[in-house]
């Protein structure tokens, strides 16, 4: 990895959308039992060449990447759906919040959870 998308993610991490703040908070410092990381890198390789995309969070130890989607995700649902495949297809499962969801907490962490337990 080039220090480029280094920088990428570090910037990422300094410009958070409001969705992204609050779902950092739900769960930083494993307050829902694992560890997740901000803006994190995804190598693969496509027609020989390397690529990335950097999930909003991501969790080992559930092999789990979480998206925190604002409206310009309503323009890119192609793009999307393309990019979880990919993301699928090297191991890892794919959940995807609106950033308007941010706003019931409460209702996030459920979704979340539900999600952590049954995996």
């Amino acid at each position: 990895m080039g220090e480029s998308i280094r920088e990428t993610a570090r910037n990422l991490r300094k410009e958070q959308s409001s969705g992204e703040k609050v779902f950092w908070e739900i769960v930083r410092n494993r307050k829902l039992g694992v560890k997740f990381l901000r803006q994190f890198t995804i190598p693969f390789l496509y027609e020989g060449k390397k690529r990335f995309f950097i999930a909003d969070f991501y969790c080992f130890e559930k092999k789990l990447v979480v998206e925190i989607d604002g409206g310009i995700h309503e323009k890119k649902v192609g793009y999307d759906r393309l990019r979880d495949y990919i993301i699928n297809q090297l191991g890892m499962k794919v959940i995807r919040f609106k950033n308007e969801e941010m706003q019931d907490a409460k209702s996030v962490v459920f979704k979340l959870m539900k999600y952590l337990q049954g995996n």
